[in-house]
């Protein structure tokens, strides 16, 4: 810079109000001082300089206060950068607010110093809100429902925990206890408060206070065993930030500590830059220990170099105060003007931008905007990153992971790297454990006469109480199930002689007047009760049903037999026996003697045939392969329809038989029947609301009395229905399911719940475990110890009206059974077709289709004298005895076999007449009329020759036959 351009340098005072003793302050001093010699270096055509006057703050709030009334009355600085600590902001905020002087921190923290409050004060860096999100993401990753904060008594301190409650409370964690410790806290203070911590259950502890303070109670904390596995230790940024900077045997009692700071880019520039800071601090100070660089200095170095920007931009050319008009009296506070250039100024700071050390310099409402998170472990001697929280995406395994590609936020643990925890363990703990001296949870319990499967209070010899039951059983698995341990115990509801001491009513009335704690029982969720308690969700599903005795219905339905079946089915089955018969005798009729007859003969034999298959009492041999393989899926068939008819038809005359004797309240109201309720239950107010007189309103006590009232019936002093709910009536079934039934309507009741106070944190909880146990196999093994498994009685729910087997049902069994028939009935045609082909190729140009046809069905009819049946039949004796006209036409004689038959044939026109039966012994005329019965030995035994020929003439051509002389 030349002699000319020196002239017209505009200076521009600017105050650092630091603590000198600290070595933050020291080092943002360092900072500001080497921002302000690479920025000017950088741009020396500037013409506006910052000329520094630093003060010390002496640690104190009165040591700030005196330095900035210095800064503002006697040096009229244009602006002030600083103080380092929150306790000492509010006083320089408010001066410089009325000397109109901006007023920049690089180290203020605490929320409740809002730069929204003043437009002269600028945060050029994060304040501690902006890290609870990022601690709350963890705290739901990891799965804890209860944490305890520890921070530092002062502004400092304080200022974070309403932001990091309301945090933890988006992610469902409650904050059951602040742990505060004071900023000059001794070592025994510190013991005191951890001993405290050591009593309660929860182990996850979020600790907020500055590195001097929070290192000596890690220090004092592994004294104590308290660095073991059961514990977890978060640190906020403002131990985070400083740690590198701790003592190192303090650095080593955190081993496995979880902490979050701000994400810094690693860039060349600031890598140079911490190479020449190092430099420095050891030119100025050789003894210094320990002085490592962190995110406070950089903020120090970005804030330096945004204020020098702004002031060149704003142009500053009278930069000068206007004194204030002051009496004699007046004192310091009064004595100081106010700045001319204020105003430029803080418009100019508050659009500065740019890239600095710490990343981008951006001010959004005069405070930095906030970067992503480092989520870090210390793993002695330093720290280790092990993921990044981005407001937007959550947390994740990498800066620019896939998760921020896509878009998705997340909070799964396994975005998290391989992390040592306390203990030097991998796993994280549950974060809690049952206290060495906590108070333990008064869970009030009812006692029951009857029904005593869900709720049974039994009384030990030395006046201790066991108890047990399904609401218990469940009970017990859903405090288990909460992510952090509840000790607990059960304290009956009883008088001093062990009787039941009150209703349901006021077991949860006790609950309001503070005598219990909780409420765990058959205690329905009702509407009227949810005024003065809350429950958890139901655990059982409820109702308000009736039950009443079974009516014998002696007479039966006279088509109730039929019923089984619909008509469609009834319809398809004949149909299939019929065709099943025809097509049986169709395969059947040339070949089995069984099979023929006149005609109605073989029409009854189709459907004899058909029908006694479906009892398996048919006695016809049955001789074709074809045959016997359709009879073999058929008789499948009928051996599943009939087992399902027979299942049907027992169902429909079992649910026939369980008749109610009353089917609706109306009747009962109609004929001032007697009914019963449970003593003691709301079941009273529902008969009321339904217009029952409560002098025709009895109670019981247990199923054994309900069942003695129900048995006697209301004429006989008894109850004609007994009003339940739907639990306790199925219990009752399961032992008296033979005599009673539950009848509609039900009435809508909400189910069992647990009972806490009204805004009890732990509802929330326990009604998120409820859901835990009902969907998971615990809840299956708990019903059948106590409400199933004890009598073979079915469930009244299952008691429905049966409905009729429809064709819908077996389509699929009638569809096979169609095809094979048709393909075996077309394979016969084609077998009968190949055996006769002479006849429908018969080169006669007369023979008409018709006459073919009709040949075909006369050879059909015919016996098939090839098959083995007939190969195989007797011979002919030769002494047979002839037969007369009249024996052959009768009745008795149609069914003769085929021994009994000769083969005659007449000469036509020089050719051989076809084949005809005759009796045997009985002869032709020339003619071809049957001749007289005559014995005639040679005339047989000649016959007998032309039969066997018959037999072997296997191409069916007509034979002439002679007959002997």
């Amino acid at each position: 810079m030349t002699l000319s351009e020196a002239n017209h340098i505009i200076p521009i005072k600017v105050g650092v109000i630091l603590d000198k003793a600290d070595y933050v302050g020291e080092m943002g001093l360092n900072c500001i001082s080497m921002a302000l010699s690479d920025f000017y270096d950088k741009n020396r055509h500037y013409k506006t300089r910052l000329v520094l006057n630093v003060r010390d703050s002496k640690s104190n709030v009165v040591g700030a206060a005196a330095a900035a009334l210095d800064l503002l009355k006697n040096v009229e600085v244009q602006a002030i950068i600083g103080p380092m600590f929150s306790t000492q902001a509010n006083f320089l905020i408010a001066l410089g607010e009325k000397a109109q002087v901006p007023i920049i921190t690089f180290s203020v923290t605490s929320p409740s110093l809002s730069p929204t409050r003043s437009s002269y004060f600028f945060r050029a860096n994060l304040d501690d809100s902006s890290q609870v999100q990022a601690i709350a993401g963890i705290i739901q990753a990891l799965g804890w429902r209860e944490v305890v904060p520890i921070y530092e008594d002062n502004e400092f301190g304080e200022g974070i925990v309403p932001y990091l409650t309301d945090a933890l409370e988006q992610v469902n964690a409650r904050v059951p206890y602040r742990s505060v410790v004071p900023s000059v806290a001794t070592d025994s203070q510190i013991m005191t408060e951890l001993y405290k911590l050591m009593t309660m259950q929860t182990r996850v502890f979020i600790v907020h206070m500055r590195a001097t303070l929070g290192s000596r109670l890690f220090t004092k904390a592994e004294q104590l065993g308290m660095m073991s596995e059961d514990y977890v230790w978060i640190i906020t940024d403002g131990m985070t930030n400083e740690i590198d900077s701790m003592d190192p045997s303090a650095v080593e009692a955190m081993l496995g500590v979880i902490g979050v700071r701000p994400h810094t880019p690693k860039t060349e520039e600031l890598k140079n830059f911490k190479i020449r800071y190092k430099v420095r601090l050891q030119k100025n100070n050789p003894m210094t220990v320990n002085q490592e660089l962190n995110i406070f200095g950089l903020w120090a170095y970005d804030s330096a170099i945004a204020l020098a920007m702004a002031v060149e931009r704003a142009q500053l050319t009278n930069a000068t105060f206007n004194k204030a008009d002051i009496s004699r009296n007046s004192t310091d506070l009064e004595a100081f003007g106010v700045s001319n250039e204020g105003p430029k100024l803080i418009q100019a700071l508050s659009g500065t931008t740019f890239r600095g050390l710490s990343g981008k310099f951006q001010l959004e409402d005069r405070q930095l905007r906030s970067p992503p998170y480092e989520i870090v472990n210390v793993v002695s001697p330093t720290v280790r990153v092990v993921g990044y929280w981005r407001k937007e995406y959550g947390i994740t395994r990498k800066l620019n992971s896939t998760d921020a590609n896509t878009k998705k936020y997340s909070t799964s643990k396994f975005n998290l790297g391989a992390t040592v925890w306390p203990g030097d363990v991998t796993s994280p703990s549950k974060g809690w454990v049952t206290p060495t001296n906590g108070k333990k949870l008064r869970v009030g319990v009812p006692v029951k006469m009857g029904f005593t499967e869900f709720v049974r209070v039994n009384w030990n010899a030395d006046n201790s109480t066991t108890v047990e039951g399904y609401c218990i059983d469940v009970f017990d698995a859903v405090m288990a199930a909460l992510p952090y341990g509840v000790p607990y115990e059960y304290i009956p509801f009883a008088t001093p002689d062990h009787k039941k001491a009150g209703s349901n009513n006021d077991l949860t009335y006790q609950v309001y007047l503070g005598n219990y704690d909780a409420v765990a029982g058959d205690v329905t969720i009702l509407a009227n009760r949810s005024q003065y308690v809350d429950f958890t969700l139901p655990y059982l599903v409820s109702g308000v049903s009736m039950v009443v005795p079974i009516k014998e219905d002696m007479s039966k339905n006279a088509w109730v037999f039929v019923k089984p079946l619909t008509w469609e089915l009834w319809l398809t089955s004949f149909c299939s026996f019929v065709f099943i018969g025809l097509l049986i005798w169709i395969l059947e009729h040339r070949i089995n003697e069984d099979f023929w007859g006149p005609p109605w003969q073989q029409v009854g034999m189709i459907f004899w045939f058909a029908f006694s298959t479906m009892v398996f009492s048919h006695k016809e041999r049955v001789i074709s392969n074809l045959a016997r393989f359709v009879l073999i899926i058929w008789f499948l068939v009928v051996l599943i329809l009939t087992q399902s008819y027979t299942a049907s038809l027992t169902s429909m005359l079992t649910v026939q038989k369980l008749q109610p004797k009353v089917t609706d309240v109306n009747v009962l109201l109609d004929n001032k029947d007697y009914v019963g309720y449970n003593k003691g239950s709301f079941i009273l107010e529902y008969l009321r609301h339904m217009n029952f007189n409560d002098s025709r309103i009895v109670e019981f006590n247990s199923p054994e009395e309900m069942d003695r009232l129900l048995s006697k019936g209301s004429e006989n002093g008894g109850i004609a229905a007994a009003f339940h709910e739907i639990p306790y009536i199925k219990l009752f079934l399961s032992k008296y399911c033979s005599k009673y039934i539950m009848v509609d309507p039900t009435y809508k009741a909400d189910g069992f719940g647990f009972v806490f106070p009204i805004g009890s944190p732990l509802v929330h909880d326990v009604s998120r475990a409820i859901l835990n146990v009902t969907e998971s196999k615990k809840i299956v093994e708990i019903q059948r110890k106590w409400l199933s498994g004890k009598t073979n009685c079915p469930d009244p729910s299952t008691s429905n009206s049966q409905k009729s087997l429809g064709l819908r049902s077996f389509w699929g069994l009638f569809l096979i059974v169609g095809i094979i028939e048709i393909l075996v009935f077309i394979i016969y045609v084609v077998m009968f077709l190949h055996e006769h082909w002479h006849v429908v190729a018969m080169p006669d140009p007369e023979s008409t289709i018709r006459k073919r046809m009709a040949e075909l069905l006369r050879r059909f009819d015919n016996r098939d004298l090839s098959s083995h049946t007939f190969k195989n039949s007797r011979p002919v004796e030769k002494d047979d005895k002839c037969r007369d006209d009249s024996s052959y036409s009768s009745p008795q004689n149609h069914h003769s076999s085929p021994s009994n038959f000769v083969l005659a044939s007449l000469p036509t026109n020089g050719l051989p007449s076809p084949i005809s039966w005759i009796p045997r012994g009985q002869t032709t005329n020339s003619q071809g009329d049957q001749g007289n019965s005559v014995e005639n030995p040679k005339a047989s035994k000649a016959i007998d020759q032309e039969i066997e020929v018959a037999n072997h003439n296997e191409n069916d051509q007509i034979i002439s036959v002679q007959a002997g002389s």
